[in-house]
């Protein structure tokens, strides 16, 4: 029997890919002996270890989503979110994958996946699953690490960008420069996020207020 953990890494980000990642083991504690938990209970130095480790020892697939693939889905972020989880579930073809449930009710969502497979498996979709399943823990491990290096290669083109997350300072900072300076959003951003469509609503209010004043003058 192999078993699949699968999970993904900034999925709520307004900057940079989404990215997902799928693990195989033949049984769970052969993951929980490295270790492994939760990728955001974890420092980034223990990840990189945990990651590196996990690649050496388990076959693993990466899927990177980019912001223009986010951006053009043509349908909920929940039916995108469970077709790439099919889709690293494809390229595994376990008998078994457990993927950390995207949506509020997770036999709806582990039914949504299951509509996308091209072989046969049995999903398991669970909340909190990166916490309580070590396969779907490896997953996210590798999910967070490949993101993260991403949103690093990322900044030496852009400079400081912070996490790509809205609740980050240095994101919404480095947002609005840009918008100030380029009169569009960066390409590396999610466009049909609330974050960005707010933005361009300001700064097109403050330019209209500008043009206004400037023919009353």
């Amino acid at each position: 029997m192999n078993l699949c953990g699968i999970d993904e890494a900034g999925k709520g980000a307004v900057l940079g890919p989404l990215v997902v990642a799928g693990v195989v083991c033949r049984k769970k504690d052969d993951l929980a002996d490295l270790g492994v938990k939760d990728s955001k209970a974890l420092s980034p130095t223990r990840r990189e270890a945990l990651a590196e480790a996990i690649r050496g020892s388990f076959p693993i697939e990466v899927l990177h989503l980019s912001p223009a693939e986010i951006d053009g889905r043509g349908m909920s972020m929940n039916a995108l979110m469970a077709r790439s989880h099919a889709r690293v579930i494809n390229l595994l073809h376990p008998s078994i994958a457990i993927v950390d449930a995207c949506d509020v009710v997770a036999s709806r969502y582990g039914a949504m996946v299951s509509g996308h497979l091209e072989c046969p498996c049995r999903v398991i979709s669970c909340h909190h699953a990166d916490r309580d399943h070590p396969a779907v823990s490896a997953a996210s491990i590798i999910a967070k690490v490949e993101r993260d290096r991403a949103i690093s290669l990322l900044k030496e083109e852009y400079g400081t960008i912070g996490s790509g997350y809205p609740s980050d300072p240095d994101t919404v900072r480095f947002l609005d420069q840009y918008m100030r300076k380029h009169c569009t959003p960066p390409p590396i951003a999610r466009r049909s996020w609330e974050t960005i469509r707010a933005l361009v609503r300001d700064y097109e209010q403050a330019s209209l207020l500008e043009y206004t004043g400037k023919c009353r003058d």
